[in-house]
């Protein structure tokens, strides 16, 4: 069993383009919510007009530009996060920098030597892949004719293609795949590629999730469904643990961390950003929507995962929630934290960075993991935003509005999602 540590971060999502930034905005509670801009919310005639979009992203600014027109919104993201991420950790520092002609080979296209590359991996999860290009193409055959669909069609929108972008990209040889477990499916990714390194299979994992779902087919989907919220304020729209709270809002994004095994990372001189030590993942085997009652599945996959980082529960200082904004899940959520931390509940802080981003299915566990190291990073606890109405059922110190100052030295990450899939993430302090 070797130890797993994080030498980079990078995200995209409705808080911020590029984990600075993003931080920024999550630290302080300033919502990426807002009117979707994507199509006119009022024709689609479902009543819900607010997502979390991602604003002002540039991926031409880190990605080759002939290759973005065949890569789906998704894989963007996911892209693009994993660049800054890999930029930090200096993963690809001794990677040759110009070809056999003396041209710059730009970072996007930088290759691990022959001798790392097969130590090298990418699991990135994604719920839904290129939804968007699949209505695009549709419509496009419907009205021109099936013989005008993008030869490139199946490849921009099959999930597995942002791992498998990031892989050729840069020659990473290791296990590549994608967990499609729906909003567990960044957790997921990420704990699968920390058994990888910890079990000796590879010694540097890529992992994350990404999504980029907020098109008519999604919202009507998920609205008719009864899931997301219908307000039309920005601010009282993702509001988890709120008794007025009426649904989730959607979000996009993609968040990816560096993992290598700790002499690894030493060896090279890597700055070590902090640990990830436990993953519990388990099912509720229940119900294709609804989590099970009391939140049981929740509670066994923290427990999962405190006994793979042979941790007790009064070791955790910090719990990013699922809270997703949603009655069944808040609830649920809550009970399964008192079942599992006991007396230590009432003191431990819980938040929901959702309120910040909006629920950004297959990429939400992903985003929370660099939020999760992030509040490692700068011993500090972001706030649950927008929190106004206490409700009975959920009874914990959400840390409502206002982030606070705080010794941190384990974070808990919640993730859960349809179909009864549930991950727990903890990580560590350096």
């Amino acid at each position: 069993m070797r130890n797993v540590v994080i030498t980079g971060i990078g995200t995209v999502n409705p808080a911020g383009v590029g984990a600075e930034a993003s931080w920024e905005n999550i630290r302080h509670g300033v919502p990426g919510i807002r009117r979707i801009e994507a199509f006119d919310p009022v024709e689609l005639g479902v009543g819900v007009a607010l997502a979390g979009q991602v604003c002002g992203f540039h991926p031409e600014e880190r990605l080759n530009k002939r290759e973005l027109r065949h890569m789906a919104r998704f894989t963007q993201f996911a892209m693009y996060a994993a660049e800054e991420a890999l930029e930090q950790s200096g993963l690809l520092a001794d990677a040759s920098t110009v070809d056999e002609k003396g041209k710059e080979i730009p970072f996007y296209e930088r290759k691990a030597s022959e001798e790392e590359a097969p130590r090298i991996g990418a699991i990135v999860s994604c719920g839904i892949g290129g939804l968007d290009v699949i209505e695009e193409q549709h419509d496009r055959g419907k009205n021109l004719g099936y013989d005008h669909i993008n030869p490139f069609f199946i490849p921009m929108t099959i999930s597995n293609m942002a791992a498998a972008r990031i892989s050729i990209a840069h020659g990473f040889k290791g296990e590549c795949t994608c967990p499609v477990t729906a909003c567990a499916g960044g957790s997921n990714a990420i704990g699968d590629a920390f058994h990888r390194i910890r079990d000796g299979y590879e010694d540097v994992m890529i992992a994350g999730g990404t999504e980029a779902c907020i098109t008519k087919l999604a919202v009507a989907g998920f609205a008719n469904m009864k899931a997301l919220c219908k307000s039309t304020d920005p601010l009282r729209a993702s509001i988890p643990f709120d008794a007025e709270r009426s649904g989730f809002v959607m979000g996009e994004g993609a968040g990816i961390i560096i993992m290598e095994e700790e002499t690894h990372a030493l060896r090279r001189g890597a700055r070590i950003l902090a640990r990830i030590c436990g993953y519990g993942v388990n099912s509720d085997a229940y119900h294709i929507t609804s989590p099970a009652p009391g939140g049981e599945g929740g509670a066994a996959c923290m427990a999962l995962a405190l006994a793979d980082a042979s941790l007790a529960p009064e070791a955790i200082s910090y719990i990013n929630a699922h809270g997703t904004s949603t009655h069944l899940n808040d609830s649920g959520e809550t009970k399964a934290i008192h079942a599992v931390f006991g007396d230590h509940a009432k003191n431990l802080p819980v938040s929901s960075t959702k309120s910040v981003t909006g629920h950004l299915l297959g990429g939400a566990g992903g985003v929370e993991a660099v939020i999760s190291v992030q509040a490692l990073m700068n011993q500090f606890i972001p706030p649950t935003a927008g929190y106004k109405v206490p409700d009975p059922e959920c009874d914990l110190d959400y840390v409502p509005n206002v982030g606070r100052s705080a010794e941190l030295k384990y974070v808990l990450s919640n993730s859960l999602g349809f179909g009864g899939h549930n991950a727990a993430l903890i990580f560590g302090a350096v």
